[in-house]
């Protein structure tokens, strides 16, 4: 096992260490003279950069005082972000550099290129010779020889009298412009860190903004016709950390409470981080309204702390965890199972504790916060799996793995008589930054058939 771990840190470290080299020879050696300020500049920014990552991803997993954990964590997280979209607008750049040389190549041979000089009409037969053809000497050239000489003599005398004069200095040569090949890399380089750095703001900003409001109307054949129209606000993985506080969780509560919900769900994925470090973080919540109260199920991340001692917390705050549990409510149950991450400790989901001897002609709605549970859900009978975790992918083309690792992704989705719905999430893991997959909290509305 260790050797493992070791093996698959080594390749960690490479691919790292390769993919900042990429960028350090794309970036600076290419579009920078060998020996200047701004090689040196860029080499010692891209050696630090690395170093600051690894040292603020560390801090995060370590024992370490909170607030270097801030402090670290987020330039580390940024520069991850701006690294991968760095590294595809680089390689699209591959693309693009052959042709723009191309294409400059040719402009520059056009102008290169000597203009035909025109050809003369032939002389017409009888016509004047031209005016600058010699003339024949006269008698008078001897006299015009003369002439010279004295006005040579004279020259040559008054050479000496000019001699003080000072004669203008002849203007500087413009700087020689920049080869065509490093005028493309400036290009290129250019081009592709506007575009990362474009793209990672507007990620940035879609997280710290707050998530934005979703809803889906899920009908449900065993609802009965009075709770037709019941209103369930969804909100996962918020991962409040060192990254985002108290702020974003105040964010959140203002965005669920907008929506006015008969309940609040929260589907894991809460805390990155301990109740000591993240429990003002988290206060927000106790302003959750909701008309039958919100709920709480674990997440994974959860139990990267303690998550008997948020279960804890939670309830202080006025939310209802249900661990393997289930309550009657409004003409359905709603059940809750905790994540298959509390396995390690003994404190798994238990499908038959939470759903063993309910009614199975009563609607039934299942928090859990990850999809791949589903199937489970669609052997006890539920009529509807409430799920996060994905976060949507986050950031693209990040989706492409997330997508492969779960049933469903995002959205909502059939499993023979069971829906599961599937929120991206409120928040952020890693990097705040989201690209195609923005926050949301999403208002499931069931809808009865009978009505």
């Amino acid at each position: 096992m260790i050797v493992v771990v070791v093996l698959m840190a080594l390749v960690a470290v490479t691919l790292v260490a390769g993919a900042h080299y990429y960028i350090w020879r794309r970036l600076v050696r290419d579009t920078t003279a060998a020996g200047g300020t701004a090689r040196k500049a860029g080499t010692a920014v891209m050696i630090l950069l690395p170093v600051l990552t690894v040292a603020g991803v560390g801090v995060g997993r370590a024992e370490t005082p909170f607030a270097l954990k801030q402090v670290l964590g987020w330039p580390a997280y940024m520069w991850l972000a701006t690294l991968l979209y760095l590294l595809l607008a680089l390689l699209v750049g591959e693309a693009v550099r052959p042709v723009l040389r191309r294409v400059l190549d040719r402009r520059a041979a056009a102008r290169e290129t000597p203009q035909t000089a025109p050809v003369e009409e032939p002389a017409t037969v009888g016509a004047p010779a031209p005016s600058n053809a010699p003339a024949a000497p006269g008698p008078d050239a001897d006299k015009g020889r003369d002439a010279d000489k004295g006005a040579d003599t004279e020259k040559a005398a008054g050479t000496d009298k000019g001699a003080d004069t000072v004669t203008p200095e002849a203007p500087a040569a413009p700087a020689p412009a920049p080869s065509r090949r490093l005028f493309v890399s400036r290009v290129v380089g250019g081009a592709a860190a506007a575009a990362a750095l474009a793209t990672v703001g507007y990620g940035a900003s879609n997280v710290l903004s707050g998530p934005s409001v979703k809803r889906v109307t899920v009908p449900l054949a065993k609802l009965p016709r009075a709770a037709h129209g019941y209103r369930i606000a969804v909100v996962s993985d918020i991962h409040l950390g060192p990254l985002l506080g108290r702020a974003h969780a105040q964010r959140v509560v203002d965005t669920i409470n907008s929506t006015n919900p008969d309940l609040v769900a929260v589907v894991g994925d809460l805390v990155d981080g301990t109740v000591a470090d993240l429990g003002p973080a988290a206060e927000p919540l106790a302003g959750l309204r909701a008309k039958h109260g919100s709920y709480f199920v674990t997440g994974n991340h959860e139990y990267f702390g303690d998550a008997a001692e948020w279960v804890d917390h939670v309830r202080e705050l006025g939310l209802h965890p249900l661990e393997n549990a289930r309550v009657e409510i409004a003409g359905f149950d709603l059940a809750g199972v905790n994540d298959i991450a509390g396995e390690e400790e003994g404190e798994g989901p238990d499908f038959e504790k939470a759903l063993g001897g309910r009614d199975p002609a009563r609607a039934s709605v299942l928090l859990a916060h990850q999809p791949v549970v589903i199937h489970d859900a669609v052997k006890h009978g539920i009529d509807l799996q409430l799920s996060g975790h994905t976060h949507g992918g986050q950031m693209w083309p990040v989706n492409y793995i997330a997508q492969a690792a779960n049933p469903t992704l995002a959205g909502l989705e059939q499993y023979g008589d069971t829906a599961l719905y599937v929120t991206r999430g409120a928040g952020a893991w890693g990097p705040p930054v989201r690209v195609g997959a923005p926050a949301d909290v999403t208002v499931v509305q069931l809808a009865s058939r009978q009505a």
